[in-house]
């Protein structure tokens, strides 16, 4: 079968690279793809919102399954385009994308449906905003309502920085997104991210994965899409994800049927596992970034018809068997990011870095320029091995990241820190 793939990030490349293996493919395309994913498929310099373009492509290619990455054509619509033109497609539509592509939607569900989350108010004017947040204890959560590439959560610690936050959100500085603002209650304990693929009615729970947000060791800094993830995540314990299904999952999937928006797809709950139990953080409608990257090293079986089958209506008739080994990646960035950066450094050194063990890079932001590769993003690299647990894990993917050879760019030490102290601890 011909297969389309859309999207640019190093999340595509570990899609492509899991579905490459797959002996369902005829052909594999992705569009616009980076340098790394060219070395795996046809890649086609078509904008991942350049909706009516991909569909006429599609059509032209006789795509057989086209499978959306990110989440902004998501939100805009594009499953709901692919499919009209009887192109099957794997990602929700656009009204049930409103799980990632509102945050505000989310928040009234989840008190709807009784799914535990933090305390909010949603707010369309910055004095509406201000009052909630004097009402809350510090830190105090700002976050953009709509789609901000990541970045458009803010934790403010004092009452100074959270009316910054506030003005700053209301002021422009994300757009669109930032038009109504959620105001949140802060969650204490430890996040992790938890990943199901749903066909409208089941759920079948894949790997969980924790990521580190902040820019700088120590979890300290910006926010950012992710700098590194690992997987398993030890603090989602068997009994604690069945618990997240039961609690969480299920009763969102339920509920967005019984709204005639049934979500198919995968659906990414960020969770905060707080002393009363897990509670909802946000959702996503599309596969982690950089935890796409983790889960696919460990996945055994062929993701594809898991895929199929969840578009089909017939995910319960799927299994996926799972690596035991640990999976941990490192994000390499331009220095600058997540603000402004300079593009078209030139990285050195992949061949030799690939040569450890365990080792496989993904591409996240890259593209190939007189024979040279170099860097056309922020987030650029990510640098993944497997181990027997994470600390091996870790090791091999910090050997590796030293053999790449790129001035320009920068990373942290420290990925998967959690998860070492509590090996230790055993």
């Amino acid at each position: 079968m011909n297969l389309l793939l859309i999207g640019s990030g190093g999340r595509e490349h570990a899609l492509a690279w899991s579905l490459a293996a797959s002996p369902l493919i005829t052909k594999l395309y992705c569009a616009p793809g980076n340098a790394g994913i060219a070395e795996l498929a046809e890649c086609v310099p078509i904008d991942v919102m350049a909706i009516d373009r991909l569909l006429a492509f599609a059509r032209e290619k006789r795509i057989d399954f086209a499978i959306i990455g990110p989440e902004a054509p998501l939100v805009a619509g594009i499953a709901d385009r692919f499919e009209a033109a009887g192109i099957k497609t794997f990602g929700p539509s656009a009204k049930a994308a409103m799980l990632e592509g509102s945050k505000a939607f989310v928040k009234d569900l989840c008190i709807e449906n009784n799914i535990p989350t933090a305390a909010y108010k949603r707010c369309q004017d910055a004095e509406t905003a201000k009052a909630y947040a004097a009402t809350l204890a510090l830190p105090v959560v700002v976050k953009a309502d709509g789609l901000a590439q990541g970045k458009g959560v803010i934790i403010a610690e004092t009452r100074e920085a959270t009316i910054e936050a506030i003005d700053t959100m209301f002021g422009g500085a994300f757009g669109a997104a930032g038009q109504e603002v959620v105001i949140e209650e802060f969650l204490e304990g430890e996040e992790a991210s938890f990943f199901a693929l749903t066909d409208g009615v089941h759920v079948l729970p894949l790997a969980g994965a924790q990521d580190h947000k902040r820019v700088s060791d120590g979890d300290v800094g910006p926010n950012t899409g992710g700098m590194g993830a690992y997987s398993p995540a030890p603090v989602l314990t068997p009994e604690l994800s069945a618990d997240i299904v039961t609690r969480i999952i299920q009763p969102t999937v339920d509920a967005m049927r019984a709204r005639g928006t049934p979500y198919v797809g995968v659906l990414f709950a960020g969770l905060m596992m707080t002393q009363e139990g897990p509670k909802l953080i946000e959702y996503n409608c599309r596969f982690g970034d950089p935890e796409c990257q983790v889960l696919m090293l460990r996945l055994k079986s062929d993701l594809l018809p898991a895929l199929m089958a969840a578009r089909d209506g017939i995910l319960d008739t799927v299994d996926l068997r799972w690596r035991s080994d640990a999976a941990l990646t490192v994000v390499m960035a331009s220095r600058g990011y997540p603000g402004n950066y300079e593009k078209g450094s030139e990285i050195r050194g992949l061949s030799e870095a690939r040569k450890v063990a365990g080792v496989e890079i993904f591409h996240a932001g890259t593209e190939m320029r007189d024979g040279k590769l170099v860097a056309t993003g922020g987030r650029v690299l990510n640098i993944c091995a497997l181990g027997r647990d994470v600390r091996d894990a870790q090791l091999r993917a910090y050997e590796a990241v030293a053999l790449i050879d790129w001035p320009a760019g920068f990373c942290r030490h420290d990925i998967g820190w959690r998860a070492i102290a509590r090996e230790h601890s055993k």
